[in-house]
C-alpha cells in the first residue's frame, strides 16, 4: 500500500517534472524569438556567419546586413529552428484569462490576434484610456470606478445627457452606462463626431449612439436593441443588432449601423430611452 510519505515524494516529483518542462518551453519560445523584431519566427528562418538569427520580413528589410554584428547575412537558413517551430506546440498568452488551447507554434500569433479570451479594450482607449483592461467583469468594474457608468439592471431604461457638455469639447464621448440583463452586459456609446456628406463639401458634424454587447462576438446576434431619441424635428428610432466590444467603433459608424443625428435636430437635453430584448 502507497504510504502517505511516499505519495507526497510522488506528487513533488512531478512538480519538479512540470516545472522544468515549462522552463524548457520558455527558452525554447525564446530562442524562437526574431532579434529584430523580437516577433515569433517561423517559416523562413535566417541567420547570419555568427549565428544571430530573424525573420524574413525582418531580413528583407534590414538591407542583407545583421543589425546585432554588422555582418553580411547571405541566405542562410537555419533548418534546426524551422523544425523546431513546425513542431514545438504552446500554449496561449492569454491562459490567466481562461484561454486553455495548446496549438502549434507556428499558429500562435494567428490564434492570438482573435482568441476570444483577448483582453477586452476600454471603448474610451482612443481617448487615452489604457488599451487592455481584462475580462468582462473587469471591464465593468472599470467603466464603473475609472468612468463613472452608471449599471442599470434592466432592459429598458431611459438616459438624460446634456449636449452642452459635448458642444464644448467635441472629443467627449459618452459611455455613462452599462446594462445588466439576459445574463449578459450591455453598454450604451454615444459621441460627437463628423461624417462625409456625398451632397456638402466638408464633414457634417453628428451625434452617434449605439449599444455594445459585452461578451463574445458570436453571441451578440441574439440580441436586438431599440433607441428612441426626442429632438427638435421629431422622434429618431433605430433598431439592430448590438455591435460587439471588439468591433471598431469608426467601422460600426460607417456601416451605419448606429443612431446618427444632425446636431442641429437636437435638443439641449437628450433623453435615449433604450429596450433590449433576446431574439
Amino acid at each position: 500500500m502507497e504510504t502517505e510519505e511516499s505519495s507526497k515524494r510522488v506528487s513533488t516529483s512531478d512538480g519538479a517534472i512540470v516545472s522544468r518542462v515549462l522552463r524548457i518551453l520558455k527558452n525554447v519560445e525564446e530562442l524562437l524569438n526574431c532579434s529584430v523584431c523580437s516577433d515569433f519566427m517561423y517559416g523562413q528562418i535566417y541567420q547570419c556567419l555568427k549565428g544571430h538569427t530573424m525573420c524574413l520580413s525582418c531580413k528583407l528589410r534590414v538591407q542583407n546586413k545583421c543589425p546585432t554584428c554588422r555582418q553580411r547575412l547571405g541566405d542562410i537558413r537555419c533548418l534546426s529552428l524551422e523544425k523546431i517551430a513546425e513542431s514545438v506546440e504552446v500554449g496561449c498568452k492569454y491562459e490567466e484569462y481562461g484561454c486553455l488551447e495548446i496549438i502549434p507554434y507556428c499558429r500562435k500569433l494567428k490564434h492570438e490576434e482573435s482568441c476570444e479570451f483577448r483582453p477586452y479594450k476600454c471603448p474610451r482607449s482612443p481617448w487615452g484610456c489604457p488599451e487592455a483592461v481584462g475580462d468582462i467583469s473587469s471591464l465593468v468594474s472599470h467603466l464603473t470606478d475609472h468612468h463613472r457608468a452608471k449599471l442599470i439592471n434592466d432592459c429598458n431604461f431611459i438616459r438624460e445627457f446634456n449636449i452642452e457638455h459635448l458642444r464644448e469639447d467635441e472629443r467627449c464621448t459618452w459611455m455613462v452606462n452599462v446594462s445588466h440583463c439576459f445574463g449578459q452586459y450591455f453598454s450604451l456609446f454615444a459621441e460627437a463626431s463628423h461624417v462625409i456628406s456625398a451632397y456638402h463639401v466638408g464633414c457634417i458634424p453628428v451625434y452617434v449612439a449605439f449599444v455594445y454587447f459585452m461578451g463574445k462576438e458570436k453571441d451578440a446576434c441574439n440580441y436586438r436593441y431599440r433607441l428612441e431619441i426626442e429632438g427638435n424635428e421629431g422622434k429618431f428610432v433605430f433598431e439592430g443588432i448590438p455591435r460587439s466590444l471588439r468591433e471598431d467603433r469608426l467601422r460600426i459608424m460607417e456601416r451605419g449601423d448606429a443612431l446618427i443625428l444632425m446636431r442641429r435636430s437636437l435638443t439641449r437635453c437628450l433623453d435615449i430611452a433604450v429596450r433590449i430584448w433576446k431574439t
